[in-house]
């Protein structure tokens, strides 16, 4: 009786679950456990899943927030609904885009700070493109951020509808075949203000589910003539902002996260930087060779799928 007290006083939690496991025959309890890691291991999997398709579909011209909806609608759930979750992905994806082109955006901030603070530097070519460079990033990146604010909640509501997504998966596929062969001349320092915003009205148009961003990005600099290395450097560099502002507008949400979600969303985290990172570098390859048409010919049997089947 006295060590009952003892233990009801000092960890009343273990008395509990002792009290239960005496009174539970051993089957059930040997049931109840399995059942609650089968659970988990599940919540586990279904996280990992979900950062293994937004690692790779981020990169690629194909809309990773388009297909999340296809597969929310496909398997009649919501498990993939969590925008927290999604954010936090799109950091990891960030870091994995950032890790690749580390190089140019150590010289940009150099050159950046550079020019600010040293005037004798102002005269040097080099640093002098370069800061142009990152303002015209910036200015590339403010058209998204505007309408991102104006017409989030329309664009959320209004046109996550599933045949909705087939037309934009179309529109897609005809924008990435019609410049899967431009290779323009112009490079990173003969990008213009004119350039920036038209590459940025792009950019916006991306926000629409199922209009891929880094394709429309792509498809809004081949346009402009830029060749596809200076191409997919500044598609990718336009991400970056865009990533940040979304993961600082989150982290409130992230600190009230659930401590029962760490597992799940570092398991998400993991893949999805792991699979930015070899899609980014497999999807590189695909443009330097001019083979947009591949990701054309999967939309369009993607997008033909969703508008006779489903």
């Amino acid at each position: 009786m006295k060590h009952r007290e003892t233990l009801i006083k000092n960890n009343p939690l273990k008395y509990e679950m002792r009290r239960k496991m005496i009174s539970t025959p051993l089957l059930h309890n040997d049931n109840l456990l399995y059942n609650e890691l089968g659970d988990i291991m599940l919540e586990i999997i279904k996280y990992l899943i979900f950062g293994l398709i937004q690692g790779l579909t981020e990169p690629l011209p194909i809309s990773s927030s388009g297909h999340l909806v296809v597969l929310r609608y496909v398997f009649n759930t919501d498990a993939f609904d969590d925008l927290t979750f999604e954010i936090f992905l799109n950091f990891a994806s960030f870091i994995a885009i950032f890790f690749l082109f580390r190089k140019d955006i150590f010289r940009l901030i150099t050159s950046f700070f550079k020019y600010i603070f040293k005037k004798e530097s102002r005269q040097t070519p080099e640093v002098k493109d370069d800061f142009k460079y990152c303002w015209l990033v910036v200015l590339g990146s403010i058209p998204a951020a505007i309408a991102g604010i104006l017409f989030k909640d329309f664009i959320e509501g209004k046109l996550s509808n599933i045949k909705f997504l087939g037309v934009a998966f179309l529109i897609t596929a005809l924008l990435l075949y019609l410049v899967r062969k431009l290779n323009g001349n112009k490079k990173d320092k003969n990008i213009t203000i004119k350039d920036a915003i038209i590459i940025g009205l792009f950019q916006m148009v991306a926000l629409i589910p199922g209009i891929s961003r880094s394709g429309a990005v792509l498809v809004g600099c081949l346009l402009r003539r830029l060749d596809r290395d200076s191409a997919l450097r500044y598609a990718f560099m336009l991400y970056l902002p865009v990533s940040i502002g979304s993961f600082i507008l989150s982290i409130p949400d992230i600190m009230e996260m659930d401590a029962t979600l760490t597992i799940p969303y570092g398991v998400g985290f993991i893949a999805s930087l792991v699979m930015t990172y070899f899609a980014s570098i497999w999807f590189f390859g695909i443009v330097k060779k001019g083979r947009l048409a591949k990701f054309s010919i999967y939309l369009v049997v993607l997008a033909s799928i969703i508008l006779l089947f489903i």
